[in-house]
């Protein structure tokens, strides 16, 4: 599902990446770990198509998204990748349900069909109730449990997070971090996880180590 080959990445004179090559297989749920500096924020940022390489490559899903121009790589980041952050940036004016359909409206589904899929996923997220609610009348663990479906509206063929927990409290961080293979044994998700949460690394299929721009 992804193919990462020698990426490299610096900013100015510090190297961040220094040839990172990674594959991760379909319906997999991968940790990245290592200290502060180590890349791992950088690296999920260029899966993400978010910040450019200054070398490699990057296929998703059979996509060698490198090739792809300005406003094709835009329209397949809208459709192909789904991001859950340590903060949920919810849109506060907006309800929990609205919030959801938002990213399959710019994607350019019938308000119909987004609603109808923001709902099933309310419902997965055992949040049905809350639709009506606005982000201020929910929870921290329901704000990102609304982010985590907002997330995979389009049905990405990827979901990348990073620190999807680091702000919760231990009842919500245990939610949260269930949820992420709920996602894979119920609708094979594949999902690339930036923790610092040992617990959560240790649940992953597979735990990826960095250091100093590198995959130990």
């Amino acid at each position: 599902m992804i193919k990462c080959e020698e990426i490299h990445k610096s900013y100015g004179r510090l190297e961040v990446l220094k040839g990172v090559s990674l594959r991760v297989s379909r319906g997999e749920v991968v940790s990245v770990v290592g200290p502060s500096g180590a890349g791992k924020t950088t690296l999920l940022q260029i899966m993400g198509t978010l910040a450019p390489m200054d070398s490699g490559r990057l296929e998703i899903d059979g996509v060698d998204v490198t090739l792809l121009g300005d406003d094709a790589l835009s329209d397949f980041r809208n459709r192909r990748i789904g991001f859950v952050f340590q903060f949920h940036h919810l849109l506060p004016e907006f309800t929990a349900l609205e919030n959801i359909m938002m990213p399959a409206l710019i994607g350019g589904a019938a308000r119909a069909e987004a609603e109808s899929r923001a709902a099933e996923l309310l419902r997965m997220m055992g949040l049905g109730a809350r639709a009506s609610h606005k982000p201020s009348a929910l929870s921290g663990g329901e704000q990102q449990r609304v982010a985590i479906a907002r997330a995979i509206v389009n049905r990405p063929a990827i979901l990348l997070a990073d620190e999807p927990s680091g702000n919760l409290d231990s009842k919500n961080r245990e939610e949260v971090h269930r949820l992420f293979f709920r996602l894979r044994d119920e609708l094979g998700q594949t999902c690339v996880v930036v923790t610092h949460d040992d617990a959560l690394a240790s649940m992953a299929d597979r735990k990826i180590v960095m250091s100093d721009g590198m995959i130990m």
